[in-house]
């Protein structure tokens, strides 16, 4: 009686433990949520990878080079168009200047001085042509000597001589008040090459040189970016570039704020691709430009090129890959099994597929649960 009475114990413990496997473990594991393929309309979208660019970057330096006196622009900081950007030392310059306005002046008072002696030239030779006249008249008449007539008729010509060398000063002088002037403009001009000012109002993004540094002519001091250009510069495969058109509209993500998408638009694309990634180059514009940007950030950009309609959907993180083909797992009557399906956008996290119907169960695998394959028993 004892014997059979420890069988009976025996059975109701394998009995008790049974039940509580299933109940505990069995049914737990192969029991999966699932979600139904819907119907609704979904964003075609083409992705991209690149970094912030723009179209428009002025790398400002002095045209003659020489050694930087200051820089009072620093990078990070915004300028207007005019603003004192840098200014080199001008060495000899001012001096050289002021000769050339000495020079100048110098000729201006050589003009008036001949000027006047000019005239007073010019009243002795009437006086010469008065005297000489009457000379001859008395010559003429025999009642003057040779040798007086002579003296007048020297006189006169030696102070149209006299004249001809003072006009001759006159224009001389006059040459040298061009040539003055001249030199004073072209100073003037090196002078102003000197200090570099913004062409534009923009962002100082870069200071590539420190005050007493000595530069090369065209070397960049700054550079300085037009913040109307700032785009991104993204790379798109070529076989889904073809979509891609100026004017669609976009959503930037930058890495430094991958929580907070930028909408945006596309500018231009690349007239040419590149022939070893075979990607094609896409620019696309912030709509309202964040503030800070850097430069050469790395970043994702989004396109919409179209809208499917209608489009049969399920979330994009149930996809799977499966002996090469994408698909998802759904409950066919209690029975797990694989479907292929071929993606056609995924926007949002949710993706538009083929070869799925709508409204059908599509299981959510979880960690924890037994591994899905075709014709296994699940619940939910």
């Amino acid at each position: 009686m004892k014997k059979y009475t420890g069988y009976l114990i025996a059975a109701a413990v394998i009995a008790a433990a049974g039940t509580l496997f299933y109940l505990k473990v069995y049914l737990p594991k192969s029991t999966f949520e699932t979600v139904r393929a819907q119907r609704t309309d979904i964003n075609v979208t083409v992705f991209g990878i690149g970094q912030v660019d723009a179209k428009d970057i002025y790398p400002l330096g002095a045209q003659t080079g020489g050694r930087i006196l200051k820089i009072p622009v620093d990078e990070g900081e915004w300028i207007k168009k005019g603003d004192l950007v840098a200014t080199i030392d001008p060495v000899d310059m001012p001096q050289l200047l002021d000769e050339a306005k000495i020079a100048g002046r110098k000729a201006r008072l050589e003009v008036e001085a001949s000027q006047k002696e000019l005239q007073s030239l010019e009243a002795q030779k009437r006086l010469a042509q008065i005297t000489y006249d009457r000379y001859e008249k008395l010559k003429d008449q025999g009642y003057a000597a040779q040798a007086e007539y002579d003296k007048a008729r020297a006189d006169l010509q030696s102070l149209d001589a006299q004249i001809a060398a003072t006009l001759a000063r006159i224009d001389a002088s006059r040459i040298e008040i061009r040539r003055a002037e001249k030199n004073i403009e072209a100073l003037k001009q090196k002078l102003a090459r000197l200090k570099i000012h913004s062409p534009i109002d923009g962002y100082v993004v870069s200071r590539n040189a420190q005050p007493s540094q000595t530069v090369a002519p065209t070397q960049p001091i700054v550079r300085i970016v037009d913040p109307h250009t700032v785009w991104i510069k993204a790379w798109i495969d070529e076989h889904i570039s073809g979509a891609v058109k100026v004017g669609q509209p976009a959503r930037i993500t930058l890495r430094s704020r991958q929580d907070h998408p930028y909408p945006g638009k596309v500018v231009r694309i690349g007239a040419t691709s590149d022939p070893i990634t075979q990607e094609r180059e896409v620019d696309v514009a912030f709509e309202r430009l964040p503030v800070p940007f850097y430069l050469n950030e790395q970043s994702e950009v989004r396109i919409r090129t179209g809208t499917l309609k209608n489009a049969v959907t399920v979330p994009a993180g149930l996809l799977f890959r499966r002996e090469g083909k994408t698909g998802v797992w759904i409950n066919d009557g209690g029975r797990a099994r694989f479907v292929a399906v071929t993606v056609k956008a995924v926007e949002n996290g949710t993706a538009a597929v083929e070869g799925l119907d709508a409204g059908t169960r599509v299981i959510v695998p979880a960690a924890g649960k037994k591994p899905l394959r075709d014709g296994m028993k699940v619940r939910g």
